[in-house]
């Protein structure tokens, strides 16, 4: 048996890691809510932003978390070009060629960064990256702290740019009806390329918070990604509030399922809760029915 002291500093390291997670669902969930896409390259994405992070470090001794601020408009970039000039034509024919599209742009950055890093793992190494916070009883890893921190003010944000801007107001208008949206005058392609760009440089800011406790390897992306997929489908496809606290959810389920089957196991107590979830509200915690 373990004592609550250790029962709960899992759940809290649950907490940290899960808020992590939700933000790699964040940028996931918002893409499909918007452009109505799974978004299968998003894996390999969040794959560039760490080796991104992970060079700013290596070439120009960046800490990774100041990296974010180089790496946040880089992936900006990346992604509104690659919605306005690759997915966006895509989109134009049957649902398919749109996930082919998605799926084909994975396997090439997957392929050009095993050219250009190889198979290596990499790694940066950081005063701090195995320094603990005490909390009263508890002792919770100072990446993890700053990982909840960052991922909560980013969600702030988030909110703040959907509700409180033009380009936001523009963002939810045509996902809630597009051809009224392109009737009084929004730009739908600039719109959805614009949140195409958010979602992917919410995976510049997860890869800062992941590089001082995690390595990168050309495939790493395709690990986080698959559980991203497993919160937005909890949280309900294309719900905001589901991906915050279907993320944090998973987290504290995977912390606890680690902590008594043993980390190899760890991930089997987020398929059992998803299924369970599945079984009782198919939508998802958050989701509506069509």
């Amino acid at each position: 048996m373990y004592s609550p002291t250790i029962i709960f500093e899992a759940l809290m390291n649950g907490l940290m890691l899960g808020a992590v997670y939700a933000l790699i669902a964040l940028g996931l969930t918002l893409i499909y809510g918007v452009l109505h896409i799974v978004n299968f390259a998003h894996g390999a994405l969040l794959t560039v932003a760490m080796y991104l992070v992970w060079l700013a470090s290596d070439r120009f001794g960046l800490d990774p978390y100041v990296a974010i601020l180089v790496v946040t408009p880089m992936m900006f970039a990346i992604g509104y070009c690659l919605q306005r000039f690759i997915i966006g034509p895509a989109s134009r024919g049957s649902d398919n060629g749109i996930l082919l599209a998605t799926l084909g742009l994975s396997i090439v950055i997957q392929n050009l960064l095993l050219a250009g890093f190889n198979s290596d793992t990499r790694t940066i190494a950081t005063d701090y990256a195995f320094e603990i916070v005490p909390l009263g009883p508890l002792l919770l890893s100072l990446p993890r702290v700053i990982g909840l921190g960052v991922s909560v003010v980013t969600a702030v944000l988030l909110w703040a740019i959907l509700n409180r801007t033009d380009i936001g107001k523009a963002i939810r208008a045509v996902a809630k009806e597009k051809l009224g949206a392109s009737l009084v005058g929004i730009n739908v392609a600039h719109v959805y390329a614009m949140t195409f760009a958010i979602g992917t440089a919410c995976l510049a800011i997860a890869g800062g918070l992941l590089m001082p406790s995690f390595y990168v390897s050309p495939t790493t992306g395709a690990a986080f990604v698959l559980v991203a997929f497993t919160i937005v489908v909890l949280g309900g496809m294309g719900s905001i509030p589901g991906a915050l606290i279907g993320g944090l959810l998973i987290g504290v389920v995977e912390a606890i399922s680690s902590l008594f089957l043993g980390d190899s196991l760890g991930q089997i107590g987020i398929f059992l809760i998803f299924i369970l979830v599945l079984l009782v509200k198919p939508t998802g915690l958050f989701g509506a029915r069509a």
